[in-house]
């Protein structure tokens, strides 16, 4: 299903940017953006790099991503 969204110019800029580098579409982009999100806010303590590895493990089917915190 789609759905539309509004967003500010800047930001549909910004994504827009990003995507090309990164090449995904735009909307790829914006949701790749809101996991990463999404996450952060239900793992505090991971840092955004982490969050990025796991997410690329969960869509490469590779092997579980495990995150220890340092003693």
């Amino acid at each position: 299903m789609s759905v539309s969204i509004r967003i500010s110019d800047d930001f549909y800029f910004e994504a827009r940017s990003q995507a090309r580098a990164e090449l995904r579409s735009i909307p790829n982009q914006v949701e790749y953006w809101a996991r990463i999100g999404r996450t952060a806010m239900d793992n505090p303590e991971m840092s955004v790099e982490a969050i990025q590895a796991l997410l690329v493990a969960k869509h490469q089917d590779a092997e579980p991503f495990e995150f220890r915190l340092s003693e």
